[in-house]
């Protein structure tokens, strides 16, 4: 699914160079859930924004989907972006004039859907997050977690083959993050590849493989031999609210 190997990216102005990402090398299959872990300033975000094709990268070879992304313009970045990526944000990144079905709606916008197939799409997002009820309901009136899981909606509403989950359960309690991380484990069962980039050592050991990352630079890549059973989930926070 994603594939970068030597990736580097340096940040400049007149007076300094930042290297961001160091011959960042990584191999995600199709299928995946990675937890990406390191300390602030590691290259995390900068790692997510590149694999997301919000930002170019200096050298090295990105295939995304089998497809060197490097050879693409912008047009053709924009495209694969929305119709092969879904994103999620640590501040949800809701329109706060807009209530929940029209947050989801937007990015299926962008892809000149007929309005029958985004109404099928976005019906069935916000039923698998549990908010079919509250498609009228704006932002400000929904909880964080809530908030949360119609981002999540949204990201999967165009049906991506890849998820880039940002701090996700930043802005959550420990209960609400755990319920997160249900979902996501959720999607993730239905096949789709997910790469979720925490500080929280709990939630990434629920991942199949975390990722640590130092100085632009790969550290470590291993696999968990397990993610925690659905019993310790249930004892560790219960089911997602309503």
């Amino acid at each position: 699914m994603l594939k970068m190997q030597d990736v580097s990216k340096v940040y400049r102005t007149d007076l300094i160079e930042t290297h961001a990402l160091r011959n960042f090398s990584l191999e995600v299959k199709s299928g995946q859930f990675v937890a990406v872990s390191g300390p602030s300033g590691s290259g995390k975000t900068t790692f997510l924004n590149v694999a997301g094709l919000l930002e170019t990268f200096d050298t090295g070879i990105y295939e995304l989907d089998g497809q060197d992304v490097s050879r693409l313009s912008d047009d053709a970045r924009s495209r694969m972006r929305n119709e092969k990526i879904g994103f999620i944000f640590q501040s949800f990144n809701l329109i706060p004039d807009l209530d929940v079905y029209d947050n989801v709606d937007v990015p299926l916008r962008y892809r000149r859907m007929k309005a029958a197939e985004r109404n099928q799409r976005i019906t069935k997002a916000l039923e698998l997050v549990g908010l079919a009820s509250r498609t009228k309901h704006m932002p400000s009136q929904l909880s964080g977690g809530q908030q949360q899981r119609v981002a999540i909606a949204r990201a999967i509403a165009g049906d991506p083959a890849l998820i880039l989950a940002d701090e996700p359960t930043g802005n959550l309690d420990s209960l609400m993050a755990r319920q997160v991380m249900d979902l996501l484990e959720q999607i993730n069962e239905m096949g789709t590849t997910i790469i979720l980039v925490t500080h929280d050592p709990e939630l990434a050991r629920r991942a199949q493989r975390n990722i640590h990352v130092v100085d632009g630079l790969v550290i470590d890549s291993a696999p968990y031999e397990r993610r925690l059973g659905a019993d310790e989930r249930a004892g560790a926070g219960g089911s997602m609210p309503a």
